[in-house]
């Protein structure tokens, strides 16, 4: 029987991802030819060309990417198995590393995480970044779980699993007091000055679409995508902002903002995105466990 060769593997993965030889030479501090060397020796071993050469750039073959697969679960697997045992026992079990898209209304990720949050027992470790880059670090098993409001499908390198884990209906608010109780939608929106979600937003996507259809310009004041700004303005702004409740909850208990208008075609849904593991997270399984229960 055939032994394969990690090592090689391993060389034969860094250059599909970079696309390059010299550049993960450099990386791995090694020379280019020795790199080709032990690539070759892999195409031997299998029996097939893993790459086509365009100009500076190497692309695989259809052999090529389907080593890249089994290359990416073989490494991804060691990193999971690495990031379990790195404090030299299992006790990171009870560790939980979420990561949250930048613009997640910081109010939802509270509420989401708050069963854990007082367990002297869990460690919680929590880290902002768009979702491209968290997509990445779940990939290389430093996330346990992403908050998103973006859905995402299953790729070929990884499994990734989203879960719907709960929707916010979007409102218009503003200054309390008379100005909200006389409120007439869509009428009074041409006269008011508006905060609103950026262009990516899907909330702003849907706003955008029924203003279309109802004919009705709105005055922009202000495009925010990072919610939590977006809070603020409106707080302080004395200007309508459109944002999901959850994002205003506390001025809205508080009565510092007031809702002027439910927008009940207009929804937020919010994911948890998380990578096929050989392990349980008890604390991630009670969440979501907690969440179908919420969105059911």
């Amino acid at each position: 029987m055939r032994d394969l060769n990690f090592h090689h593997l391993y060389y034969f993965w860094m250059v599909a991802k970079e696309g390059h030889l010299t550049r993960v030479a450099k990386q791995l501090h090694v020379s280019q030819s020795a790199l080709s060397s032990q690539i070759r020796q892999l195409q031997d071993q299998l029996g097939h060309e893993l790459f086509t050469r365009e100009g500076r750039v190497l692309k695989l073959t259809e052999i090529g990417h389907v080593v890249l697969e089994y290359a990416e679960s073989i490494f991804n697997l060691g990193s999971e198995l690495l990031s379990l045992t790195e404090s030299g026992d299992f006790l990171q079990l009870r560790r939980l590393r979420v990561g949250s898209v930048a613009t997640l209304s910081r109010n939802f990720q509270e509420n989401f995480l708050r069963p854990i949050i007082s367990e002297p027992e869990i460690r919680l470790e929590i880290r902002s970044a768009t979702l491209e880059e968290l997509l990445e670090l779940l990939r290389m098993h430093k996330l346990d779980v992403i908050l998103s409001n973006r859905a995402v499908v299953s790729d070929s390198s990884a499994t990734l699993q989203c879960q719907k884990i709960a929707e916010q209906r979007v409102c218009i608010v503003g200054p309390p007091g008379a100005a909200a109780r006389k409120f007439q939608f869509p009428q009074d929106l041409a006269s008011a000055r508006l905060l609103l979600p950026g262009p990516s937003s899907e909330i702003r996507s849907q706003f955008d679409l029924l203003m279309g259809q109802l004919g009705v310009k709105v005055d922009v004041g202000a495009e925010v995508d990072d919610m939590a700004m977006l809070r603020l303005l409106a707080r302080d702004s004395g200007a309508l902002a459109l944002v999901p409740e959850v994002v205003v909850q506390d001025e809205l208990h508080s009565g510092t903002l007031e809702t002027y208008w439910v927008l009940e075609d207009i929804v937020e849904h919010f994911y948890a995105i998380t990578a096929e593991r050989h392990f349980e997270l008890l604390p991630l399984k009670a969440l979501l466990k907690k969440s179908r229960g919420d969105v059911a």
